[in-house]
């Protein structure tokens, strides 16, 4: 227990901690918005095995708003920022390899598998913020 404790205690003094809760925060803010494109176009407009085309969209619009969050909250006095457009241009290549996540994850339920459209959302609340916070803290925002 004293170990586990001096641990969050470690995060903590590091600044981690705080950022690993801002950053869940606005990762639930990000899948609410993804959410809120991602399942009409899937049910409504690109039934069944084709509900991976809604990825796309729902995605541009999450990582758009995460992108501030981020950028001005969740890794707020983290590291430096870039004005030449570098950090942007990274940030939206760990954001593309969520999106690739994302549709895999997407695809495979919804087509193989044939699992309703909502079943995909699962693995992309749990597996895709982790590695993408792992990225945004090391690579962009370090």
């Amino acid at each position: 227990m004293t170990a586990i404790l001096r641990q969050v205690e470690t995060l903590w003094t590091s600044g981690m901690l705080g950022q690993l809760i801002r950053f869940g925060i606005a990762g639930v803010i990000s899948t609410l918005i993804y959410s809120a494109v991602y399942l009409p176009l899937a049910y409504y407009v690109l039934p069944g095995k084709w509900a991976v085309a809604a990825v796309p969209p729902a995605f541009l619009v999450a990582a758009t708003a995460g992108f501030f969050m981020h950028s001005f909250w969740s890794f707020k006095g983290h590291g430096t920022r870039d004005s030449s457009g570098r950090q942007h241009a990274k940030f939206f290549l760990v954001q593309g390899s969520g999106l690739l996540l994302n549709a895999f994850f997407t695809w495979i339920i919804t087509g193989p598998y044939h699992g309703p459209q909502w079943l995909p959302l699962i693995p992309i609340v749990l597996v895709t913020p982790l590695a993408t916070f792992a990225l945004n803290r090391k690579w962009v925002f370090g």
